[in-house]
């Protein structure tokens, strides 16, 4: 039986000791879109740290519909935060390549944003010496719901051995509204939710990755294909290893 209250404060313990064994005095940089990860691992840095150790950082493409989410997020946490939009700098690269000959397919075009937005959480890093807070979670990991050198990179990760049903219960022991921890998970590009995307639900996902049941057959092939096509994004960068 998962123990979200245990959870919070093991989490809290957790950022604490790594932040004095890897960066005392530095402070967690986090990329807010006003989702639940986000949210919730920018308040168990607070929780952690105190809000004056925490800046977030929103990163719209253009304009973000929702972007009040965010901007909510930072206010309820009196946490210091800049806007930096990235859609210049995005716009930028993918001319460029197509100067040097090259079209972006829809793969470059999905992931180029997350990568610019990881370039710019190392550059704010640099500027008030941080550590970036990587807010990836099991269930997405798990399926390869992220980009690799992008949202999935980072310098600690609290959240990324929790489902995303876990995740939601320990934002509801850190008294979070609501509606950072329900707001539905979307790309932004297409106008569908995650789990329209992924074919099946966060719940579905989560119930076989802690029990190993999926009562669909198709859906459990699905799930099964997704984790063994991305496993690249969760195992170490394969090196070769030289004898001399």
């Amino acid at each position: 039986m998962f123990d979200a209250a245990k959870t919070k404060n093991d989490l809290i313990d957790w950022i604490r000791a790594y932040f004095e064994k890897n960066g005392p005095g530095c402070k967690a940089v986090i990329g807010i879109s006003g989702g639940k990860d986000s949210s919730i691992a920018a308040a168990l840095c607070v929780q952690a740290l105190g809000a004056d150790r925490v800046f977030g950082v929103l990163m719209p493409q253009g304009n973000q519909h929702d972007i009040g989410f965010s901007q909510d997020l930072v206010s309820h946490l009196g946490i210091k935060h800049v806007t930096v939009n990235i859609k210049d700098t995005v716009d930028a690269l993918l001319a460029e390549i197509k100067t040097s000959g090259l079209t972006a397919n829809k793969i470059a075009t999905v992931n180029t944003p997350a990568r610019i937005r990881m370039t710019t959480l190392y550059a704010v890093c640099a500027i008030v010496n941080g550590r970036v807070v990587n807010t990836c979670n099991m269930s997405e990991d798990h399926v390869g719901y992220s980009t690799k050198f992008g949202d999935s990179a980072g310098d600690f990760s609290p959240l990324s051995n929790l489902t995303v049903t876990e995740v939601k219960a320990v934002g509801r022991e850190l008294n979070l509204p609501a509606k950072f921890i329900d707001k539905l998970p979307e790309d932004g590009l297409s106008g569908l939710s995650d789990e329209d995307n992924l074919g099946f639900t966060y719940n579905v996902l989560d119930k076989y990755i802690r029990e190993g049941i999926c009562e669909d057959a198709q859906v459990k092939a699905k799930i099964d294909r997704l984790h063994e096509l991305n496993l690249h994004k969760l195992l170490p960068m394969p090196s070769f290893e030289f004898n001399n």
